[in-house]
């Protein structure tokens, strides 16, 4: 897909957690050399505007940020619009870049004034659809994807995109539904985590039927559920009881103990973990799985405290990152000065996101990196350097503490 230039780069965030998008992206521009301003902030949103016009290549990969959930590298920025015509200037837009797609996803921000612009961005996308059949600048079996964000009836901005190529969902929220049997919401949480933070090719190599998980802090049980839905024997660590459903899939073993206490008598591919917890305290807890080979893999909330959640993020990530000797992601790596590339002796990569169905909080995934390949992210995948499957080796049992 040619690429048109970007005049603005538009963050899409949790509502709240503008500072911490805005700082990021920041540094995400710094460090690709592009011009820094200070960005326009809307609940949702974060807007860097740029003096011209510039190649997108030189953007940050939106999906290896943290507090983003989508990005619009906007070519257009169409404002103070006429309610009674949109869609001249919307075409005369895509007739300078002689854009023809395949289709349009009109999206809002998240929060209420996205939710209020709903009904708009319903009809204003199916007019949109309708008028680029009739102008002949749509091609359905084309994967080039119009992206129009609606910040108002009167303020759109329009960006270009490979379909295949962007995280699930429109606003980068993917539509997922709470199973009837799912112990809790927190279920929805790994399942997004999954889809967020892992390729497609990598769903099937590290989560494969057979391998095994310890879930620390896992009562009602949403997250081991999930984990043994897909075939893995779980191990659940807490004092509270499970539910019902969970102990129902016959591959969750249930032990009352001190999740900060407990160790496997043998290593497993997954820990994962979702106390509420002070984070530096569980990013020490993972570290400490993943450096003595307890785990070789793990999927982890930190909860973040009210203030300074950006330097707390930076804190946790770095300490994790020296303690077992891995890849930090680009944005984190940028605020501490490290490098963003894997150097000799890197053992795995983290990749971090606040996603959806989190609150005051980041999921965090470490996987250990093997073969390399610089083809880039799966379709439907999002992930920077890719790992191998899980090493399935195991180490001599030993007593749990």
């Amino acid at each position: 897909m040619d690429a048109a230039p970007a005049v603005e780069w538009i963050l899409a965030c949790r509502p709240g957690f503008e500072g911490e998008a805005a700082a990021e992206g920041r540094l995400a521009l710094a460090a690709h050399g592009v011009p820094v301003t200070e960005p326009r902030i809307a609940p949702g949103l974060v807007r860097f505007a740029f003096d011209g016009p510039i190649d997108r290549g030189r953007l940050p990969d939106p999906h290896r940020l943290i507090f983003a959930r989508t990005a619009w590298p906007a070519f257009a920025r169409l404002s103070t619009l006429d309610p009674r015509d949109r869609l001249t200037p919307l075409l005369a837009a895509l007739d300078a870049v002689a854009a023809t797609v395949g289709d349009v996803w009109v999206e809002t921000a998240d929060g209420e004034e996205g939710t209020a612009l709903a009904g708009f961005a319903r009809s204003f996308e199916a007019a949109t659809l309708a008028a680029l059949k009739r102008a002949r600048r749509r091609d359905p079996s084309s994967q080039v994807l119009l992206r129009v964000l609606a910040a108002s009836g009167a303020d759109l901005a329009l960006a270009l995109d490979d379909r295949g190529a962007l995280p699930p969902g429109r606003g980068g929220i993917p539509r997922l539904r709470l199973p009837r049997d799912a112990p809790s919401r927190s279920a929805l949480k790994i399942e997004e985590a999954w889809l967020t933070l892992l390729s497609a090719s990598e769903r099937v190599r590290a989560l494969a039927p057979g391998m095994t998980a310890v879930d620390l802090g896992a009562a009602p049980g949403g997250w081991s559920w999930q984990l043994a839905r897909r075939g893995l024997a779980v191990t659940a660590i807490d004092n509270g009881p499970l539910a019902a459903s969970a102990l129902a899939t016959g591959r969750i073993r249930h032990v009352r103990a001190d999740g900060f206490r407990f160790r496997p008598p043998r290593p497993v591919d997954w820990l994962v973990c979702d106390m509420v917890e002070q984070p530096a305290r569980v990013a020490r807890l993972v570290a400490d799985w993943l450096a003595r080979g307890d785990a070789h893999a793990a999927l982890v909330n930190l909860k973040l405290p009210m203030k300074k959640r950006w330097e707390e993020t930076v804190g946790c990530l770095v300490a994790l990152g020296d303690a077992i000797d891995a890849l930090l992601p680009p944005s984190v790596a940028a605020a501490a000065a490290r490098p963003d590339a894997p150097v000799a002796g890197t053992r795995f990569a983290l990749r971090a996101r606040q996603l959806y169905h989190d609150r005051e909080e980041i999921t965090v995934l470490a996987l250990p990196l093997g073969r390399r390949t610089r083809s880039g992210p799966a379709p439907g995948g999002r992930p920077g350097p890719t790992s191998t499957a899980i090493s399935r080796r195991r180490a001599p049992r030993r007593s749990s503490p």
